[in-house]
C-alpha cells in the first residue's frame, strides 16, 4: 500500500474511532445525560466557560514539563510545538484503549522528527507519566487532610488511598530497578518482546518476528544510558515535578469548577480523591477514554466522601463532555496538521 494511501486510512481510522468513543460515552450514559440536559438551565455558564483557561494552563504544564525533562537530555524544543504535541498525545490516549502505549508509540513517532532517538523519546514519555503520578500523591495527601477536617476520611477512602499510593511507589520501585541495570532491562524487555510476537503470530503466523529483538536490544540500551544522565541529574527534575503538580492541580480545578457551575460548592478533597481514584481505575478499561470505568468509580467514591449519586453523576457527565470536547478537537486538528504530506515533507527536509 503506497504511504499516502496508508496515511490516509490511519487518518480515518481515527476519525472513526474519535467519534465512536464519543457515541459510547453517549450510549453508555443517556439517561444520565438526558438529566444533566433537563438541568442545564441550572448551570451558571459563565463558571462553565472557566475550563477553557484551566484546560489551556493545564497544557501549558505539561508543556513546560517535556520542555525541561528535554533540557536534560540535552534537547530544546520549542514551546509552542509542546503545547500541540501535548494535546496531539492526549487525543491519542483517549481515542485509543491502549491508552498509554499508543501515546508512547505516537511520541516517538513525533519527536524522532525533532532530533530525539527512540529510547529519549520512550523515556521522556515514560518520565512524564511516573513524575505526574508521583505528584499526584502529594495532592492526594492533601485531599485526604481536606476530607479530615469534615469528618469524612471514613476506612474506604483511606484503603483506596493506600493501595493507590502502594501500587505507584511499588511499580515505580520496580521500574526503576530494571531500568538501572543493562542486564535487568535487557533480560526483562527481551522476554517481553518475545510474548508480544507470539500473541502477533496467532494473527500473522507466516510472520515469525515482528518486533526485532536485536533492535529492541539496541533500543534499551540507550534508553538505559539515558535514564542514567536523568539519575546523575535529579536536581534538575525540580522544574518538571512543580509543572506535574501544576497539570493535576488544574485537572482537579477543572472538575471543581463544573460542580460551582451546578452552584455546589463540595468539599474539595472528595473531588481530589474521586479524580485519582477514577484516573488509575480507567488506565485498565478496554474502552476508549476509560468511559463507563471512569464515571461509575467517580460515583462510588464521591459516594463515600458524603457527595450523592444524584449529585455527583450529572456533574460528572458534564464535566466528561466538555472536558473531553475542549481537549480532542484542538487535539485532533494538530494532529491532522501533523500527520499531512506537506507537514511530514517539511520536517524531513527540515
Amino acid at each position: 500500500m503506497p504511504e499516502k494511501e496508508r496515511k490516509n486510512k490511519w487518518r480515518l481510522v481515527l476519525t472513526v474511532l474519535t467519534v465512536g468513543a464519543l457515541l459510547v460515552l453517549i450510549l453508555a450514559l443517556h439517561k444520565q445525560i438526558g438529566s444533566t440536559i433537563s438541568n442545564f438551565h441550572k448551570v451558571d455558564l459563565w463558571v462553565l466557560a472557566l475550563l477553557l483557561p484551566i484546560e489551556f494552563a493545564n497544557y501549558f504544564a505539561q508543556a513546560k514539563l517535556y520542555e525541561d525533562s528535554l533540557k536534560t537530555l540535552g534537547h530544546k524544543l520549542d514551546l509552542k510545538f509542546l503545547f500541540k504535541f501535548s494535546l496531539e498525545t492526549n487525543l491519542i490516549a483517549t481515542v485509543f484503549p491502549s491508552g498509554g502505549l499508543s501515546a508512547i508509540s505516537y511520541s516517538n513517532l513525533r519527536l524522532k522528527k525533532k532530533g530525539l532517538s527512540t529510547a529519549n523519546a520512550t523515556l521522556v514519555q515514560l518520565l512524564k507519566t511516573v513524575i505526574v503520578f508521583s505528584s499526584f500523591l502529594i495532592i492526594l495527601i492533601f485531599g485526604l487532610f481536606l476530607l479530615a477536617l469534615d469528618g469524612r476520611a471514613n476506612g474506604f477512602l483511606l484503603l483506596v488511598s493506600g493501595i493507590i499510593t502502594t501500587t505507584l511507589v511499588v511499580l515505580t520501585l520496580v521500574g526503576l530497578y530494571i531500568i538501572g541495570d543493562i542486564d535487568r532491562i535487557n533480560t526483562f524487555f527481551t522476554f517481553f518482546t518475545r510474548v508480544i510476537n507470539r500473541f502477533i503470530r496467532i494473527f500473522r503466523p507466516r510472520i515469525r518476528e515482528t518486533i526485532k529483538i536485536r533492535r529492541v536490544r539496541i533500543t534499551f540500551r540507550e534508553l538505559h544510558e539515558s535514564y542514567m544522565i536523568f539519575r546523575d541529574n535529579l536536581g534538575q527534575l525540580k522544574w518538571p515535578m512543580i509543572w506535574a503538580i501544576v497539570a493535576n492541580l488544574t485537572e482537579v480545578a477543572a472538575l471543581y469548577a463544573v460542580y460551582v457551575a451546578f452552584g455546589h460548592w463540595v468539599n474539595p478533597g472528595g473531588i481530589i480523591l474521586a479524580y485519582a481514584v477514577a484516573n488509575f481505575a480507567s488506565v485498565f478499561s478496554i474502552l476508549p477514554g476509560g468511559v463507563g470505568a471512569y464515571e461509575t468509580i467517580m460515583t462510588l467514591v464521591l459516594a463515600a466522601a458524603g457527595i450523592s449519586p444524584s449529585l455527583s453523576i450529572p456533574i460528572t457527565i458534564m464535566y466528561r463532555v466538555v472536558n473531553t470536547l475542549i481537549q480532542i478537537v484542538p487535539g485532533y486538528i494538530y494532529y491532522q496538521k501533523a500527520i499531512s504530506p506537506e507537514k511530514i515533507t517539511a520536517d524531513a527536509t527540515g
